[in-house]
């Protein structure tokens, strides 16, 4: 019983992560970082592998991320064509 209680316990410790979309025009872009900032105001953390060359700021995206941690991790973006 023990057992199953402390599992229980470890298991509503884990850290969530939910899955959203959101659109918006993009304000800034920190290179450095690896993240962009929507008209919103909400910050997004672009994949490691992302060439941060192909966006630029007042550009419309519609983005696919995941919150982990209390930071939002884009896993999917659709730039303009």
């Amino acid at each position: 019983m023990r057992f199953v209680l402390t599992l229980a316990a470890a298991l509503v410790s884990v850290t969530t992560a939910f899955a959203a979309d959101t659109e918006g025009e993009i304000k800034k872009i920190d290179a450095d970082k690896g993240t962009i900032t929507l008209s919103d105001g909400k910050t997004y953390k672009l994949p490691g592998e992302f060439d941060v060359a192909s966006l630029k700021e007042g550009m419309d995206i519609v983005i696919s991320y995941d919150k982990v941690d209390g930071e939002n991790l884009i896993a999917d973006m659709q730039l303009p064509d």
